[in-house]
């Protein structure tokens, strides 16, 4: 039975991926940041889950928890980590406020790293390890390659950890660790039953509002319409348990519009293609 990390497992792709390894045989280490949720996954999943609390940014409690895992392991080797835990964050960015840009990127590129470097010992850069190493599986996004207004500060995360990703492949082949990004484009969790929540109040008297408006619409459209969390969970599986595991992986709805032509045609074509439909073409 082999054992897996799992952060960012409270609910949506996170739960949807700890559920499928351990239907797979799996042992899972889960992370979540109330206890409460780890009890309620437990429950679901049996004695194969077991819940680590902690948050991403936190240095000092994902030492702890990496150690709690060290211990479980008695000796062998990691499985997996599955790089799940995320956040995003919207709005025009020559208005958002700097400390919600700092914090989406601690989250979403330092927080990776942090958990990275924490757990890679268990993976197999401790070579006393006995069993072969482990992989690794970031959750990159569709916006780690295609930019959009009003979602620049994800979009930026989600870049980095492209980069992030193929770095870290490329030094952690000396240990036989792999890395594999899965991409997912829009994917339907009940986060967007409270995506109308979103505050774009605060932009009602820049520019930006009527655009604003019609971008939240079309994500509240084409998030419920998404693929579900399990394609999503399907997809990290094959990553750590294929024996040729792609190095990226890309999983969009709507493959032609959403994914092959906005890199296929010219950035240009497509700036204007997202302004026109937006309202942010000059003059308007």
């Amino acid at each position: 039975m082999a054992a897996f990390v799992v952060t960012g497992a409270s609910t949506g792709i996170g739960a949807a991926i700890a559920q499928a390894l351990v239907q797979a045989g799996h042992q899972v280490f889960g992370s979540v940041r109330r206890a409460a949720d780890g009890e309620r996954l437990h429950g679901a999943l049996g004695d194969r889950f077991t819940p680590l609390l902690f948050d991403i940014t936190d240095e000092g409690a994902v030492a702890t928890a990496a150690a709690q895992v060290s211990a479980a392991l008695d000796g062998g080797t990691l499985a997996g980590l599955v790089n799940n835990a995320g956040m995003a964050v919207s709005g025009p960015l020559i208005h958002q406020p700097i400390a919600e840009v700092r914090r989406q990127l601690e989250i979403n590129v330092v927080g990776q790293l942090i958990v990275t470097q924490a757990f890679a010992p268990l993976l197999g850069a401790d070579r006393t390890r006995v069993g072969p190493p482990g992989r690794i599986v970031m959750m990159g996004s569709e916006s780690g390659k295609i930019g959009a207004p009003f979602v620049g500060a994800y979009c930026a995360s989600k870049h980095a950890l492209e980069g992030l990703s193929e770095s870290l492949r490329r030094e952690l082949m000396i240990f036989g660790i792999d890395v594999t990004l899965v991409g997912p484009g829009f994917v339907a969790t009940p986060i967007w039953d409270k995506a109308e929540q979103i505050d774009i109040a605060r932009y009602a008297a820049t520019a930006f509002a009527p655009a604003l408006h019609k971008t939240r619409d079309y994500m509240l459209a084409e998030g419920r319409k998404g693929h579900p969390p399990e394609r999503i969970a399907a997809a990290v599986l094959h990553a750590l348990t294929s024996p040729r595991p792609p190095v990226r992986q890309a999983v969009v709805k709507g493959w032609l519009m959403n994914w092959v032509l906005p890199l296929a045609l010219p950035k240009r074509w497509v700036d204007r293609m997202i302004a026109g439909q937006l309202g942010l073409l000059p003059g308007r």
